[in-house]
């Protein structure tokens, strides 16, 4: 079933969403957000979307939901379907005049919200992204992920003149008329969302793209696949191919953009 006629956002709102994917701390997480956005003294809503699970008696959707109150609510869909359209999801659910992602788990410190929409007032900016590569951060992480977004930062400047040190740490801040221009041009579900949606508001003249520092501490036992590095590079050359080839993202190409209704914005501005 499509959704109604969208409803008229509240600009004041600030809408956070955190996709999540056989997260077990999930809980945990969200309750440490919900603690850090109430400190910020502004009003809120938290939506995490769980994408579904790979393993038998998951206990994601069942924690997420058992953390439900006013202001955090709780989407489920399945089959998984990768963070680009968990995050997708959301923001399509979102009310806010501000919207921001941040990835579950503890290794991004809830802090960087805070700090990332100083950074968007500061600036006037269209979109602030958070930065392991800022001066200011405070992480320190495998020596392949520093190799890894050396080259993603290189390529992306000179492709999509994007003057960024950092496109896939998992914290985002939007002004909605961003989103509301970006949004439905999308195709990427899975690798390279994150460079996508920039790529793409770069594109359209949203040009005032800044970072913030983080916090983060990552798991000493993680490590990159060989597989996820080769499926971000196709998803990455699938976007230059739409972006100059097909020019995909162009007003012009309207009637080819995927029609999900259930990415379809739930209100507007």
């Amino acid at each position: 079933m499509s959704p109604k006629s969208p409803k008229k956002a509240d600009q004041d709102l600030l809408s956070v969403i955190i996709p999540v994917f056989n997260g077990p701390t999930i809980k945990k997480d969200l309750k440490a957000i919900k603690s850090y956005l109430d400190e910020l003294n502004r009003p809120y809503e938290i939506i995490c979307v769980v994408d579904g699970s790979s393993r038998p008696h998951d206990p994601t959707k069942a924690n997420a939901r058992s953390a439900k109150s006013k202001t955090i609510k709780v989407y489920t869909y399945s089959p998984n379907r990768g963070k680009g359209y968990a995050v997708r999801f959301g923001m399509a659910r979102a009310r806010g005049g501000t919207i921001a992602f941040i990835d579950a788990g503890n290794d991004l410190n809830a802090s960087g919200i805070g700090m990332a929409l100083e950074h968007l007032k500061w600036y006037n900016a269209d979109i602030i992204i958070g930065s392991k590569r800022h001066k200011a951060s405070k992480v320190s992480y495998p020596w392949q992920r520093k190799i890894l977004s050396i080259i993603v930062q290189r390529v992306t400047r000179f492709f999509f003149n994007i003057n960024v040190t950092d496109t896939q740490t998992g914290l985002k801040i939007f002004r909605r008329e961003v989103l509301e221009k970006v949004l439905p041009r999308l195709a990427v579900k899975r690798w390279a969302f994150d460079l996508e949606i920039l790529a793409v508001a770069s594109r359209l003249g949203f040009k005032k793209i800044y970072e913030s520092p983080v916090e983060l501490n990552y798991n000493p036992h993680s490590n990159i696949e060989a597989s996820s590095i080769l499926n971000f590079a196709i998803d990455y050359l699938a976007i230059l191919y739409r972006a100059y080839i097909l020019r995909y993202y162009n007003d012009s190409k309207e009637d080819i953009w995927e029609n999900d209704p259930q990415l379809k914005l739930r209100y507007r501005s």
